[in-house]
């Protein structure tokens, strides 16, 4: 079976419908492909466990669910998964397995679809017993052994000796589940058990120098130890020889499959004079006859052991080192390239106008900022009173059309956005506005005393006073004919008084 299946696409589309793109994502690195889980569904699920928003157990039920699976691929490569997630992601993750009482129920697990399933089968009830024992031992203790801080001043150097002697049997159970994976080189057949074996060989690497650091410290305080921390710390030591015997097996293993050699640690093995001096101590302790060995001999011999297991975890520190550091490579060059698509990608999208150009903007050169002219706003009382004679002799016929619409009898609109009632038009000659003088000088002035309704100006013609809030009730006065001047202030005094008396 190779590629994606039927299944897997109708369960993706599934997830697709429902708007988890969390599970989706489950679903597409956990398909019935015989190839180990894709790099970029890791990543965004190694992303997933950062994010506060995304919900933890439900990633975490996902996986589980796809272990009940009955493909061995499905369920391996969901295993693959979790630990990649437990290695790799945000702590949260590994929190929430090792609260839960159960993990992976898989002791029983067959594939009888073919051979291989029956081969693979195996491997994965051994591979979820480890990832189970991984989080009873976050459990236990509230760290992972594989992330701890190395060296004098690290976790398992600075323990104290009733803690030391709880926490290195924890390190042990762990160590031998990871060992009792128990591959061949020959049984790493395809890309699904590769990429489960590579997991556990970094975590194997990093387990083994957390215990060989608890073994370091456990020397060093034995012989200032009660019989029975002795005797307790006899039992440990004697347990970590077995266990380095197994894991130089281990990472034989680890290079037969390609693995450079230089990301293998070597492993020194203290001298066999050290287990002799740890037994006759405790022999000592309990009132057996022992042969006398002095202080300076037991000294020198502790001094040797602890030399030669410390070279061994800076053989290991160094290796972690190594993969830590191209990690951060590997990484940067990602960051790198996904920086230069993103400028190819700004390079070709269409440049925009800016601002100088813009019709819009309000810092364009192009722009006028000159204040608009209203055309329809009320001038004020001074500048009209000051202009108004003579604007009265400048007006010409193009006054005429809104004359002429005063027939209609609707309201008319004066220059000075006034408002009056619309008069019958009087007739006029076609050269424009014609004042009477004659009338004005007393030679037709004896019919009538005031100007009436039927005046030239009709009421066409009087302007509205800008500023003035009530309408003007005088009475026109009598024109006086005593000289030319006076008579025309009088003539546009009484223009302004009948534009009042229309306005009311």
């Amino acid at each position: 079976m190779s590629g994606q299946s039927i299944t897997d696409r109708i369960t993706a589309a599934q997830h697709s419908v429902t708007g988890s793109a969390v599970s989706k994502t489950v679903c597409k690195a956990t398909t019935h492909e015989i190839m180990g889980p894709k790099k970029k569904h890791l990543d965004y699920l190694i992303h997933c466990t950062n994010e506060m928003n995304v919900n933890i157990p439900q990633l975490a039920d996902s996986l589980f669910e796809r272990t009940t699976n009955t493909s061995w691929v499905v369920v391996f490569k969901s295993l693959i998964t979790t630990h990649h997630l437990m290695v790799y992601g945000n702590e949260r993750f590994v929190q929430y397995l090792a609260s839960r009482n159960t993990l992976f129920n898989l002791s029983n697990f067959l594939d009888k679809s073919g051979l291989q399933g029956y081969d693979m089968s195996t491997f994965i009830r051994r591979y979820s017993r480890y990832l189970n024992e991984k989080a009873v031992s976050y459990r236990q203790v509230a760290f992972d052994f594989t992330k701890v801080k190395r060296g004098v001043d690290g976790v398992m150097r600075t323990m104290n000796t009733e803690k030391l002697l709880k926490t290195i049997p924890i390190i042990q159970n762990q160590m031998d589940a990871l060992l009792d994976f128990n591959v061949n080189a020959n049984e790493l057949t395809n890309g699904v058990i590769n990429a489960a074996f590579m997991l556990l060989f970094k975590d194997s690497i990093r387990l083994f120098a957390a215990y060989n650091e608890g073994i370091i410290n456990l020397l060093e305080k034995y012989f200032d130890m009660k019989k029975t921390q002795c005797k307790e710390g006899l039992d440990i030591y004697k347990k970590f020889l077995t266990r380095m015997t197994r894991i130089s097996e281990f990472l034989k293993v680890a290079e037969q499959v390609g693995i450079d050699r230089g990301d293998i640690p070597d492993l020194s093995q203290a001298p066999s004079s050290l287990l002799e001096a740890l037994e006759q101590h405790l022999a000592s302790l309990e009132g057996k006859k022992v042969k006398d060995s002095t202080a300076a001999s037991r000294a020198s011999t502790l001094s040797n052991a602890v030399s030669s297991l410390a070279s061994t975890g800076m053989s290991f520190t160094k290796v972690d080192e190594r993969e830590k550091q191209a990690a951060l490579e590997e990484e940067q060059a990602r960051l790198k390239a996904l920086k230069e698509q993103r400028l190819k990608e700004l390079s070709k999208r269409p440049s925009f106008a800016t601002t100088d150009t813009s019709p819009i903007s309000t810092t364009g050169g192009t722009i006028s900022t000159a204040p608009a002219i209203d055309l329809f706003s009320t001038p004020s009382c001074s500048n009209g009173a000051v202009k108004m004679e003579s604007d009265l002799f400048d007006m010409q016929s193009t006054f005429q059309p809104s004359m002429q619409s005063g027939s209609t009898g609707l309201p008319v609109a004066t220059a000075w956005a006034g408002y009056s009632t619309p008069q019958a038009p009087p007739q006029q000659p076609a050269g424009g506005l014609q004042v009477d003088f004659e009338s004005v000088f007393g030679a037709k002035a004896s019919g009538s005393n005031s100007v009436n309704s039927d005046d030239i100006t009709g009421g066409i013609l009087k302007p509205t006073v800008a500023g003035s809030n009530q309408p003007c009730s005088q009475q026109p006065e009598k024109l006086v004919s005593d000289d030319l001047d006076s008579s025309l202030a009088n003539l546009v005094g009484n223009l302004g008084i009948g534009n009042g008396s229309m306005k009311k």
